[in-house]
């Protein structure tokens, strides 16, 4: 059963989101700019939300490591936190998405609005073609932007082998962009399909950029390879802690 701290996180966590997208329907008619400045706002009051009302903490390892301008950003998926805390860290965050996400009344408008990447998982064979031109144009546009990246496609619990796929490499060769790969453990503290959450420190970090024009196989495994080893680390640094907080 979900503690009530949990219970009074996940109550402040809807009725906030509702709330906010209630009051940036303006932002709908004005530049994406200021729809982009809700989001991020949102994933700063989202941290901060978890720490004063849930107990979970955030600790940031490696931030001097994101560097301005275009990037992909590919990050491991235990979690809904992820989608909403990352958000933060960025200066122009682009998330790659479930198309079904862009029918849901207010949350798809404005998934929309920011030019977020809507991802149709039955368009066939065409779809990384689509995603990758989409992917240019964004990364190409002003300064450029971050594109967010789970590289495993879904959710997977804290500890599950890993089950990277290939579309990563297809975007990254074509963006010809630097890769930013993130490890998290967020999955211990807010498991997936659940409303039940543990307190502690997720740690999020931020590893040594893979740069661009890597052949994609090389690239493939360098990625896997350097989050992978980084994931050891945090989540046994996650296992001591929550064994620390039952003692």
């Amino acid at each position: 059963m979900p503690s009530p701290r949990s219970l009074a996180l996940n109550a402040c966590l809807y009725l906030s989101l509702v709330a906010i997208m209630i009051a940036a329907i303006p932002a709908l008619f004005l530049p994406r700019s200021v729809i982009m400045a809700y989001v991020r706002g949102w994933g700063r009051y989202f941290v901060w939300l978890c720490r004063v009302v849930g107990g979970i903490h955030l600790e940031v390892r490696g931030r001097e490591r994101i560097q301005p301008g275009p990037l992909l950003v590919a990050s491991k998926h235990q979690s809904i936190w992820e989608t909403f805390a990352l958000i933060g860290l960025f200066d122009d965050p682009c998330f790659i998405l479930k198309h079904e996400l862009t029918w849901i009344p207010l949350f798809g408008w404005y998934a929309l609005k920011a030019h977020m990447l809507p991802v149709d998982r039955r368009g066939g064979g065409n779809v990384m073609s689509k995603l990758n031109q989409r992917a240019r144009e964004e990364v190409r546009n002003g300064n450029g932007r971050q594109i967010l990246f789970f590289p495993e496609g879904t959710r997977r619990p804290a500890g599950a082998p890993p089950a990277y796929r290939q579309g990563v490499s297809h975007v990254y060769e074509n963006l010809g962009v630097p890769c930013l790969p993130i490890a998290l453990n967020s999955g211990l503290y807010w498991p997936r399909r659940s409303l039940a959450h543990r307190q502690g420190t997720i740690i999020v970090s931020i590893l040594p950029v893979i740069p661009a024009g890597l052949p994609r196989d090389v690239f493939f495994e360098r990625l896997k390879d350097t989050i992978e080893t980084e994931m050891d680390v945090i989540l046994r640094e996650g296992h001591a802690e929550l064994a620390a907080r039952r003692a």
